[in-house]
């Protein structure tokens, strides 16, 4: 089985401070699962974080940061707290249970294990993970786009302001309008308009594909590009890429008054956020305003100061 096809099955991340017991997890698990080890609580997250673990098997004891630990630290991470963690322990009393419970794992595994028993936890929380997270993305998603919801959108930027802020980066937001949008249904009608916003979002999306960029279908012909890291200059040049794109997809718009085909209006805006504030609203609504300018200078157009 390939690297790729192990991924796939899954990726488990086992954290023990002794090597002969990464070792035994490794054998038991590595013909159905991509495995990957740290030994030590702080090597653990770094690798969490870089790799997104689909599942964890945690050691308790362990110098310095100890099992526990690590599992209330990736519980209070926003990218790291849905990863499932199964502790891997030679502890074995009932309040070391409940303790590795109540911190946030999932299972308890006591050392000496049997390999086929391990195994089997491992598939079933993996298995567990896979329908959590296929509901988690048909909760986070416009049905009808594809894109990100704005559900997704608000905690997705909460989360890259509190990010920024700590790393003294900037953080860009874009409001995209489709211009005329009613007069285009009322003109097509409405399966005609559904595929226009399936063709515009998905020209959208092709020009924002860093991992950290996120697009979101804001309200009805409205959507909202998120550009953590990105400075004004930078989500011009996005801007113009994707004004491009839409003009390349050539859509006719017979009833608009702006241009013979489906045209976009935006607005830009860039903030540096500081580490007193927690609140990205103010982005948001400077990209709205924006918006506003670009309309009322004749949309089809973008709008950054």
């Amino acid at each position: 089985m390939s690297w790729t096809d192990l991924a796939r099955n899954g990726r488990i991340l086992v954290v023990d401070d002794a090597m002969e017991n990464i070792q035994i997890l490794h054998h038991a698990l590595r013909d159905e699962q991509e495995v990957l080890f740290a030994l030590d609580g702080e090597k653990a997250l770094d690798i969490a974080l870089a790799q997104q673990p689909d599942l964890i098997l945690l050691d308790a004891v362990m110098p310095g940061m100890d099992g526990y630990a690590v599992c209330g630290a990736l519980r209070a991470s926003p990218r790291l707290q849905d990863i499932p963690i199964i502790f891997v322990t030679a502890l074995s009393q009932p309040e070391d249970e409940t303790r590795a419970l109540e911190a946030g794992a999932v299972d308890f595994i006591s050392k000496p294990f049997n390999v086929a028993v391990v195994r089997a936890r491992v598939r079933s929380q993996l298995t567990i993970k896979r329908q959590a997270d296929a509901m988690r993305e048909l909760s986070l998603t416009d049905g009808l786009t594809g894109v990100a919801n704005r559900r997704h959108f608000n905690d997705t930027i909460d989360a890259e302001w509190r990010r920024c802020a700590r790393a003294g980066l900037p953080l860009s937001v874009i409001m995209i309008d489709i211009d005329h949008f009613k007069l285009y249904n009322d003109h097509y009608g409405h399966q005609a308009g559904d595929a226009c916003l399936q063709e515009i979002s998905a020209a959208m999306k092709g020009c924002a594909s860093r991992p950290q960029d996120l697009l979101a279908r804001y309200g009805g012909e409205e959507f909202i590009l998120l550009l953590p890291h990105e400075g004004a200059e930078g989500t011009e040049v996005v801007a113009k890429r994707i004004l491009d794109a839409v003009r390349k997809l050539n859509l006719a718009h017979a009833a608009s008054p702006t241009a013979p085909y489906v045209s976009i209006s935006m607005g830009l805006a860039t903030a540096m956020p500081p580490l007193e504030s927690q609140d990205a609203i103010g982005v948001v609504r400077a990209a709205d305003a924006r918006l506003y300018c670009a309309k009322q200078g004749g949309r089809n157009r973008y709008f950054a100061d």
